[in-house]
C-alpha cells in the first residue's frame, strides 16, 4: 500500500485567500494594545517600520518558498541553510507562533460571540470554535482553503465597511490626542502589538508543498496578499482611532483593556441595536474566524513536518489515509491551543507568539543570505528583487522588534527562551 501524501489543490486565489486570512484578524483586535504603549504617533512609527519589515520579509521569504517548496517551511530552510540545530530552532520558533496566535483569536472571537450572545461566556465560544475548525481542517484542504478564501471576502469587505462608515467622521482633534504620551520608548513598546497586525503572512509558505505550481503560485499569494494588508491596516488605523480618539478603542468602561476595537469605535456613532452595528459584529466574526482557521491550517502543517522528519512524535507526522490531512498533528495543536485558551491572557499569548514569528524572520533571513552564497546553483524561480538590501533590512528590523520585545517583556523573553531550551535539549537528548 503506497504511503499517503498531501494533495495539490491549491490555486493563486486560494494562496491569496489563505495569505490575507491568515493575518486579517489583527486589523479586528490585538493591535489596538499598542495604542496603551505608545500612543497613536508611537504606534504609527512602531507599525510604519513594521510595514518595511514585512514587505521585504514577505518577497524574502517567497524566494526561498519557491526554491524549497516544503510543508516545514522556516524549518526546511534553515535546516538546508545550516544543518539540523538551527534548522530545529528555527522550527521550534514556527510552531510556537502557530501554536500561540490562534488562542488570542480565539478569545476574540469569544467576545464578538459574547457581544452578540452575551449568555454565552468568551472562553466557552472560543472553545466551540476549537472543535469545529479542527474538524473542518482535518476534512480536507480543499474544503478549508474555499472556506478560507469566501470568508476572507467577507471580512475585507467588512473593513471597507467599517472604513465608510467612520472616516466621514474622522476629527484630527480626537486623533491627535495624547498622542505620544511615552515618547520613542512607547514606539519600541508598541512593536509586538504592530507586527500584529501582519503576523501570520508566512503561513503561505507552509502550503507550498499543496499548492498546484509553487514555484509560480507562491509568490503571486505573497505579492498580493501583503498588498491587500499593507491598504487595510492604514485604513483600519485611521478610521478607528479618528472617531473619539485612542483611548477609546483601548478601554472598557470599567477601565480593563477590550478585544473588540472596532465596535467601539462604532460604538460612538451607532447604538448596540443599530443595523450597521449588528452587520459589524456579524461580518466581523468573518474575519476573526479566517485568520483562526488559517491558522490552524498552516500550524497543523509545521507540526506535520516536524513529526514526519523525527523531531517531534513521530504520531504527528502520520496523515489520515482517508483525508490525506495531517489530523494527529491538528487534533495536538488543538489540545494544546483549549489549554491556552484558559489562561485568558490575550496581551501576554499575542506576544508570545511574535517572540516565535521574529526568531523566524531572523533565521529566514540569514538561511536566504547564506544559501545564495554556499548554493548558488539552487534553482530559484523567484529571486528577491534588490538583493542583498531587501532580506538585509528585514533582518535588521527583526533584530530591533526582538530586541524591544525582551526589554519590554522581560518575564515573557525568560519564559520564550527557556522554552525553546528545553525543546532543543530535549531534542539533542532523543536524537542521540
Amino acid at each position: 500500500m503506497s504511503t499517503p501524501t498531501l494533495k495539490r489543490t491549491l490555486t493563486p486565489a486560494l494562496l491569496w485567500g489563505l495569505g490575507v486570512g491568515y493575518v486579517i484578524s489583527g486589523m479586528y483586535f490585538g493591535w489596538n494594545l499598542g495604542l496603551e504603549k505608545g500612543g497613536v504617533y508611537g504606534m504609527a512609527i512602531a507599525t510604519f517600520f513594521v510595514i518595511i519589515l514585512y514587505t521585504c520579509f514577505s518577497f524574502s521569504y517567497a524566494e526561498l518558498a519557491c526554491a524549497i517548496p516544503k510543508a516545514g517551511g522556516a524549518y526546511d530552510y534553515a535546516e538546508k541553510a545550516f544543518k539540523k540545530d538551527l534548522g530545529f530552532i528555527a522550527g521550534i520558533a514556527q510552531i510556537i507562533e502557530f501554536v500561540f496566535a490562534p488562542p488570542a483569536i480565539a478569545i476574540a472571537i469569544g467576545t464578538y460571540f459574547n457581544l452578540a450572545f452575551p449568555q454565552i461566556p468568551v472562553i466557552a465560544g472560543a472553545i466551540m470554535v476549537y472543535l469545529f475548525f479542527t474538524a473542518l481542517n482535518i476534512y480536507g484542504v480543499k474544503a478549508a482553503a474555499g472556506f478560507e478564501l469566501a470568508v476572507t471576502i467577507l471580512a475585507v469587505g467588512e473593513l471597507l465597511l467599517f472604513a465608510g462608515l467612520t472616516l466621514p467622521h474622522f476629527s484630527t482633534t480626537q486623533f491627535v490626542h495624547n498622542a505620544f504620551p511615552h515618547g520613542w520608548a512607547g514606539a519600541f513598546a508598541a512593536l509586538p502589538f504592530a507586527i500584529w497586525f501582519f503576523l501570520g503572512i508566512e503561513g503561505v509558505a507552509n502550503v507550498a508543498e499543496e499548492s498546484l505550481n509553487p514555484q509560480k503560485d507562491i509568490v503571486k499569494g505573497f505579492g498580493w496578499a501583503i498588498l491587500t494588508l499593507v491598504i487595510l491596516c492604514l485604513l483600519v488605523f485611521i478610521a478607528s482611532i479618528g472617531v473619539g480618539g485612542w483611548e477609546n478603542i483601548v478601554y472598557l468602561k470599567n477601565g480593563e483593556s477590550s478585544d473588540s476595537p472596532l465596535p467601539l469605535a462604532l460604538g460612538k456613532l451607532f447604538s448596540p441595536d443599530h443595523v450597521y452595528y449588528k452587520l459589524l459584529i456579524g461580518i466581523g466574526l468573518f474575519g476573526l474566524i479566517a485568520s483562526f482557521h488559517g491558522l490552524l491550517l498552516a500550524s497543523g502543517r509545521a507540526s506535520f513536518e516536524f513529526g514526519k522528519i523525527g523531531n517531534a512524535p513521530k504520531l504527528l507526522g502520520a496523515i489520515h489515509r482517508k483525508f490525506q490531512t495531517p489530523a494527529n498533528a491538528l487534533i495536538c495543536n488543538a489540545v494544546l491551543g483549549i489549554i491556552i485558551v484558559c489562561t485568558g491572557r490575550t496581551a501576554e499569548i499575542i506576544v508570545l507568539s511574535v517572540f516565535g514569528a521574529v526568531t523566524l524572520y531572523i533565521i529566514s533571513m540569514l538561511s536566504l543570505i547564506r544559501l545564495r552564497k554556499n548554493e548558488p546553483t539552487l534553482t530559484r524561480p523567484f529571486r528577491v528583487p534588490f538583493y542583498p538590501f531587501t532580506p538585509i533590512i528585514a533582518l535588521v528590523l527583526a533584530i530591533l522588534s526582538l530586541t524591544a520585545l525582551c526589554y519590554y517583556n522581560a518575564f515573557l523573553a525568560i519564559l520564550y527562551f527557556g522554552l525553546l531550551t528545553i525543546f532543543y535539549l530535549a531534542f539533542k537528548l532523543f536524537k542521540r
